[in-house]
């Protein structure tokens, strides 16, 4: 669920989602975030976790640093059990401020969704340098830290890509790439530490797999 594939879905997306005031940002000059995500998949070492009357199976080791372009709270659908809070993150040249300011960026529905005019940069980069990630909290500093996170912000965090399972076989599963579109592309992570990197001194938290 990272966004849909074509220009046009994208252009409709805008014509029926317009990005609204709270989701819009005027990007401040931070630094440009230069790596990728890093990913270590792993071969069922580290043992689930439960949470909220789910199992979470950790699929892979997972630490990003990224700029958010979107915010989106949610409170209403099952995932938000888990997940109340989906960022829209970008890194890269989707970093970059002359690229934002020429992109319309919206999340709904669990899907994030851009739109342009013209292409700042090649569609291919747009799409493996942004994605719509899915953040479960460790732990209730976790998810207020999340909670306040604002558009333009640099965050800086670790945890797992994970599967999650319900008890009525309900299942949730990662994207394992960054170059995968469309349903089920978004990044599930379990988050066991955060930092926040604005205009104040950041604040990092972490939490130990239990």
């Amino acid at each position: 669920m990272k966004f849909r594939k074509s220009l046009f879905a994208a252009l409709i997306a805008g014509a029926l989602f317009p990005v609204l005031p709270a989701s819009s940002a005027t990007f401040s000059p931070d630094p440009i975030i230069l790596d990728d995500p890093i990913q270590k998949n792993l071969d069922g070492s580290i043992a689930p976790i439960e949470k909220n009357g789910y199992l979470i199976v950790p699929l892979a080791e997972f630490q990003a640093q990224a700029r958010v372009l979107s915010t989106r709270h949610y409170d209403k659908d099952r995932e938000a059990a888990l997940v109340p809070v989906d960022l829209a993150l970008g890194w890269k040249r989707m970093s970059q401020d002359d690229v934002l300011n020429r992109i319309n960026i919206r999340q709904d529905g669990r899907f994030y969704f851009w739109k342009t005019n013209a292409f700042p940069i090649p569609r291919a980069e747009i799409e493996s340098q942004s994605t719509n990630m899915h953040l479960i909290p460790a732990d209730s500093i976790i998810e207020e830290s999340l909670k306040s996170v604002q558009p333009g912000e640099i965050v800086v965090f670790n945890g797992y890509l994970v599967e999650v399972q319900g008890k009525d076989n309900w299942r949730w599963r990662s994207s394992l790439t960054r170059k995968d579109t469309g349903d089920g592309a978004c990044e599930l992570v379990y988050v066991t530490s955060f930092e926040v990197r604005g205009t104040q001194q950041p604040k990092t938290h972490y939490v130990e797999n239990k």
